[in-house]
């Protein structure tokens, strides 16, 4: 699959106050500082099109941009800031969980996790939240380039220790950098494969 197409629709608080074009949406999440946005905008191959910002925190809306006019990627808030306030960390905790548990048109979570460092207690708990709510997901690493071939491999398989402590079998996983572009195809691809499936089924 190719990415022609890419166009920022809406933002919204509310899983309901998106667009009323029903279409499958691929909604990505990770923690602050993560390289959500930096992700999103590889993959649309628009840097500008997702706003990214060295300060975390930055995406405190629900954001949809509709791809080749026949998908929706979501651009939601990251969690675990700790510099913000707890009102507003409260706040962006159920922006998030109304997307997750109301999106009546989300085929799938991609959750991002930093390839440079162990899976972290806040990621946990929220992966296991959606285990328990039975909400699909999958696993992408940013940031690749940051760690040599041994490092990366070495970070992956024990992070990959730790998850299955939890899940039997794993998670799919993707291994991405939006600063060289490594495993971008690889992503669009998978999604292109679901989205197959469903036009298909």
């Amino acid at each position: 699959m190719k990415i022609t197409k890419a166009v920022f629709v809406s933002s919204s608080e509310k899983a309901t106050g998106g667009p009323h074009t029903r279409l499958p949406e691929f909604a990505f999440i990770g923690r602050s500082n993560v390289g959500k946005s930096s992700l999103i905008n590889c993959l649309c191959a628009q840097k500008g099109l997702a706003h990214t910002s060295s300060t975390p925190g930055k995406t405190q809306c629900i954001n949809r941009f509709m791809i080749n006019d026949s998908w929706y990627i979501v651009d939601l808030p990251g969690y675990g800031y700790a510099q913000m306030s707890h009102k507003r960390r409260e706040k962006l905790a159920s922006i998030i969980s109304d997307y997750v548990d109301n999106a009546e048109d989300m085929v799938l979570l991609f959750v991002l996790l930093d390839s440079r460092h162990p899976i972290q207690k806040i990621d946990l708990e929220f992966l296991t939240s959606l285990g328990e709510k039975g909400i699909p997901f999958s696993i992408i690493y940013t940031k690749s380039d940051k760690s040599g071939t041994n490092a990366l491999k070495a970070r992956l398989e024990e992070n990959a220790a730790t998850l299955a402590q939890y899940w039997e079998p794993l998670p799919d996983i993707l291994v991405t950098s939006s600063q060289d572009g490594n495993g971008r195809e690889e992503v669009i691809d998978y999604i292109g494969t679901i989205l197959n499936n469903i036009t298909t089924h």
